[in-house]
């Protein structure tokens, strides 16, 4: 990897980068992160009593469609079409968390990291909207990129040294 940023033009000026000039290669992309949450919560989720209804399964689909709508939603993202894009959540009662991983997979001439954060970030953002009325003190993260391949800067391995 250069370290060059290329969202900047000569004069400074954010721009979309241009990947006319790249061929499409399968491009996948793999989020991960986490909300802890109260033991209430937690087991309110688990028992599906949680009033505004099934909280893992409506985190999924909020997660999917932002997934679908990163293009919209940041400003330098590239519309893609998506091939595939799966979202798993889970609860740890040791650790009081939910855990959300996502995975995006397009071919295309750019990458999917930021669909798959983005993602992950919206599913954990719903577990805290449906889950507020219990209570506020729940926290988000982290959440980072577990991995990507394809493309021009080739596989990525999060806690890997790619120096």
């Amino acid at each position: 990897m250069s370290g060059k940023l290329n969202h900047f033009d000569d004069r400074g000026n954010a721009v979309m980068v241009d990947v006319s000039s790249k061929g499409p290669t399968v491009r996948t992309a793999v989020a991960r992160g986490e909300i802890r949450v109260t033991r209430e919560i937690l087991e309110a989720i688990q028992a599906g009593t949680v009033k505004k209804g099934d909280v893992l399964g409506v985190a999924r689909v909020a997660g999917i469609m932002a997934v679908k709508r990163t293009w919209e939603l940041i400003p330098m993202c590239h519309p893609l079409l998506l091939d595939h894009c799966s979202l798993d959540l889970g609860t740890d009662p040791d650790r009081l968390t939910v855990t959300a991983e996502c995975t995006v997979r397009c071919t295309g001439r750019t990458g999917v990291a930021m669909e798959a954060l983005q993602g992950v970030s919206t599913a954990l953002l719903t577990v805290y909207d449906m889950c507020k009325a219990l209570s506020h003190e729940m926290v988000l993260g982290p959440i980072h990129l577990v991995s990507k391949d394809g493309g021009k800067s080739g596989p990525f391995r999060f806690g890997e040294n790619h120096d």
